[in-house]
């Protein structure tokens, strides 16, 4: 599955990704001929979509910059399964990456602390290319501390609230735009014998999209920032608390159907309730337009519709607020033996060039010349509504999942699918957070 890749877990302990190495030389072989240890390594996660960065790597190789840098680049596709552990150990290992792909926020954020990558804010301020040729909110949506450590490289992948036309339509609805409209439509949807939302929770990462986007809702998204830098006492924002006491009126009111638990995405089960009408409505990142493509292509051209997630009367966060991927980055090694070549490559991700490429491939540039391009995509009208949507963005949260640290990942998750299943009242589901270590 196409999300699969967007939603990687590094599921092992903070302590398993400390690694160590600091001192060791730099990567790969010295023995190189351009006197600077040879070419420079790029580990990318090893999907379909790895062409785009393949033959940016074999333009870069034969470009002016890298004869003036005295440097080329080598790409490795790992494939996804054995990503995480290779970064891993390579990074612990005298043959670290120069360069490697990643989410940004808790992936990387082992590696900040072991001063393993470059902080990146001084080379962007001094980069026009790199300073002006992202929207904002992308550059911030992978940093730490507020220090960005990253380069996006991929498509952006906003959470959106996904509708079937048709069911709306054939029920006299709009599209709810607040969070009092969503659950008046609810309940006219259930009083119809119509399950409002499609969910996958045998995936709880699924159930995760709603407490993120109602605590940005809620609390404005300094609420979650204090969390990803490792505050377990944020979780006890009252943000959190009403965000819990939501999702619990939404499951006590039939929002998501009896057996949600046994849904999965990963098969396209909530996907093909939201194709086959049994569902009205379903809160998934944008790849979930190319999923219903795939399995229902009638479906996708003719009656699926999207919009942003509601506005919720008096909270603190911006309507435009979005959560989500923001894209994937490439993160410089402090050990790269040959930094100028380094940056010269990652000032070509801002080029139209490579934007172009994205676009052809189904993907929504994260650069800020990409809103002329989108003409060209398979879904123009989609493309741009995304594009606009982040363009606008006054905040961009990255999914939790992958902003918080990895040894809080696996509990947040549980104890966001025991207030699903009911397993635990709101304030029980805060203070389990709280309690993280």
């Amino acid at each position: 599955m196409e999300h699969l890749s967007r939603r990687w877990f590094l599921g092992v302990s903070g302590a398993t990704l400390l690694t160590a190495g600091l001192t060791a030389c730099g990567s790969g072989d010295d023995s190189g001929e351009d006197g600077k240890g040879g070419p420079l390594t790029a580990f990318v996660w090893g999907d379909d979509a790895a062409r785009i960065q393949e033959d940016a790597i074999k333009r870069f190789n034969t470009s002016p910059a890298a004869k003036k840098t005295n440097g080329t680049i080598k790409l490795q596709r790992i494939p996804g399964s054995d990503y995480p552990a290779k970064l891993r150990t390579a990074m612990g290992s005298p043959s670290a990456p120069d360069l490697f792909f990643n989410w940004g926020g808790g992936s990387i954020k082992a590696y900040v602390d072991e001063n393993q990558l470059i902080d990146l804010h001084d080379i962007i301020e001094s980069t026009p290319e790199l300073k002006n040729g992202f929207l904002p909110s992308i550059i911030q949506s992978g940093a730490l501390d507020g220090r960005p450590y990253g380069i996006p490289m991929r498509g952006m992948q906003p959470v959106l609230l996904f509708f079937n036309k048709k069911v709306f339509k054939e029920n006299g609805l709009q599209a709810p735009t607040t969070w009092d409209q969503l659950l008046e439509t609810n309940r006219k949807l259930k009083a119809r014998g119509i399950q409002p939302f499609a969910l996958g929770g045998a995936d709880k990462w699924t159930e995760l999209m709603w407490v993120e986007y109602l605590v940005d809702r809620i609390g404005g998204p300094e609420v979650f920032r204090k969390i990803q830098n490792g505050d377990a006492a944020a979780w006890g924002d009252p943000a959190v608390l009403r965000a819990a006491e939501e999702i619990e009126k939404l499951i006590d009111g039939g929002a998501f159907g009896k057996g949600f638990s046994s849904v999965q995405y990963n098969n396209g089960g909530a996907s093909a309730l939201l194709a086959q009408g049994k569902a009205a409505m379903h809160l998934m990142g944008s790849w979930e337009y190319s999923t219903q493509l795939g399995k229902f292509k009638k479906f996708a051209e003719k009656d699926l519709g999207w919009i942003a997630f509601p506005e919720y009367t008096g909270g603190q966060g911006d309507i435009k607020n979005v959560v989500g991927n923001p894209t994937n980055y490439w993160s410089l090694s402090a050990r790269t033996k040959n930094r100028d070549a380094a940056i010269a490559f990652l000032k070509t991700c801002a080029s139209e060039e490579y934007a172009k490429a994205l676009v052809a491939n189904g993907d929504i540039p994260t650069t800020s010349n990409a809103g002329a391009l989108l003409d060209a995509s398979p879904n123009p009208e989609f493309a741009k509504f995304q594009y606009g949507l982040v363009q606008d963005a006054p905040a961009f949260t990255l999914s939790w999942d992958q902003a918080v640290k990895p040894e809080w990942q696996t509990p947040m998750l549980t104890e966001i699918d025991k207030l699903f299943l009911g397993q635990s009242s709101p304030k029980e589901f805060v203070n389990a957070l709280k309690g993280l270590k």
